[in-house]
């Protein structure tokens, strides 16, 4: 599929609590907000190394040195941002200013005032700017996200291309959408967004800012309606620790989590999906202390329904460091609670993230041992199997060398896992799990060693 994914600073405004009809215009919440919008200018001096070398005498380029010049290049982007409060604290996004040694915020009456970069958050492409002024500054507020409906109306003011202060309108055309970053919950709209708006504001109709516009999916690198801005509600929060501490300061679990197939949903009695699946427990984290399984499936936390796997690692770094929850979870068809003290994830750890497998390799059939069961080849572990097909060391159980492409388990199961439990019960032989698959009643759980990482899959005769 052709489509690509532009990277743009934008800012989101927070959404009405009420819907608003078909506006006759948006003039007037121009005029209000308009000289609270600025535009971002970033300078990077380059070293010599990055230099562009000088033509040779004689050259036919040699003209170009009289405009490239021969000292040190300065390479500079623009973008948006806007104020937020009097004393001329401005919000943009981190693209926008990464890397940057000179940073000016150009106000729309034409004044311009260098500006000191307070504190950047790569994960949510944010960044919070000072400028350097003592003057009264013009600025807009935060509103409430979480309110936004879709098909509400939105306004986003900034700097496409350089232009300036140019207005663009639309719709809330979509929620929840996920772009593959860490913590991703981006408000969709069919606002026109291009180069430069990236870091400015987009207001519902009271004239609050409910999100940061940040992305556009476009084949071409230029608006095609499909716009993605940072809710206000999770900028807030990162904005308020980048004042106060220069840096975010989230918190901290120690697992890793697997999505909630309407498979496993069936399987756990669920009526819908829902929920996240523990697939790795951090043995010095804050959720071995407090017990926590490789297989729980967590529902609950702090009194929340968990919606997905997704949206979990968000619940747990906007968690207040040292805070004590209570996780509501399934473990093996019964229903439990734990309570686990929250702990501070370091900045370069990876935190909350779905199972990823890694690609195991291609195994000629023949080498398995003829067992089949569900559409799986099975073969007890040796030593050498465990080299062929790179087993974990950890792995202790049943190995799988194929698996049938018309089966259930096709894309559930791959050549290289290793089966260490069926319907939680530990199996260390092909007689075990046909045993228990013979006793079954509907899909059954096989639980995955996939490279060290675990991994739940329902899966049906």
């Amino acid at each position: 599929m052709l489509r690509f994914l532009a990277a743009f600073l934008l800012i989101l405004a927070p959404a009405s609590a009420f819907a608003h009809p078909a506006p006759d215009g948006f003039a007037d919440l121009a005029e209000r907000l308009s000289p609270a919008v600025v535009n971002i200018s970033a300078a990077q001096r380059l070293d010599a190394d990055d230099r562009l070398p000088d033509f040779p005498e004689g050259s036919p380029l040699e003209r170009f040195n009289d405009i490239f010049g021969n000292g040190p290049r300065i390479a500079n982007s623009l973008g948006s941002g806007f104020i937020i409060d009097a004393e001329g604290i401005v919000v943009t996004n981190n693209h926008v200013i990464d890397g940057a040694d000179e940073v000016e915020v150009s106000l729309p009456d034409g004044r311009v005032f260098p500006a000191e970069v307070l504190g950047i958050d790569a994960v949510t492409d944010l960044a919070v700017l000072r400028m350097q002024t003592s003057e009264d500054m013009p600025f807009v507020a935060f509103g409430d996200s979480d309110t936004s409906r879709v098909g509400d109306w939105v306004i986003a003011i900034g700097n496409p291309f350089g232009l300036g202060g140019t207005l663009t309108a639309g719709v809330v055309s979509a929620r929840g959408r996920d772009a593959g970053g860490r913590y991703d919950d981006y408000i969709q709209s069919d606002v026109a967004i291009n180069t430069g708006n990236s870091g400015g504001p987009l207001f519902n109709m009271d004239g609050d800012v409910i999100g940061v516009n940040t992305l556009i999916l476009s084949p071409t690198g230029v608006s095609a309606g499909i716009s993605l801005s940072i809710p206000s509600n999770i900028a807030m929060r990162v904005v308020d620790q980048l004042i106060e501490f220069g840096e975010t300061r989230r918190g901290w679990l120690g697992v890793s989590v697997q999505p909630v197939t309407p498979e496993l949903a069936e399987s756990f009695n669920l009526d819908t999906p829902y929920g996240a699946i523990i697939s790795r427990v951090d043995p010095d984290g804050p959720a071995a202390d407090a017990d926590l399984r490789q297989g729980d499936l967590v529902i609950g936390y702090g009194g929340r329904r968990v919606r997905d796997s997704r949206s979990f690692p968000r619940l747990v770094a906007e968690t207040e460091i040292g805070r004590e929850i209570e996780i509501e979870l399934i473990r093996r068809d019964n229903r439990l609670t734990r309570t686990v003290t929250i702990g501070e994830l370091a900045e370069d750890a990876e935190g909350i993230d779905e199972a990823q497998g890694r690609d195991t390799p291609v195994i000629d059939p023949s080498l398995a041992d003829g067992n089949e069961i569900y559409g799986m080849t099975l073969s007890a572990l040796d030593p050498a199997l465990r080299r062929r097909y790179r087993v974990h060391p950890d792995a202790e159980g049943v190995l799988v060398t194929d698996v049938d492409p018309l089966s259930d388990a096709a894309g559930k199961v791959r050549s290289g896992d290793v089966i260490e439990e069926v319907e939680f019960t530990r199996v260390s032989t092909i007689a075990e799990i046909r045993e228990i698959v013979a006793n079954a009643d509907g899909p059954v759980r096989f639980q995955l060693n996939r490279g060290g990482q675990y991994v739940l899959q329902s899966i049906r005769p």
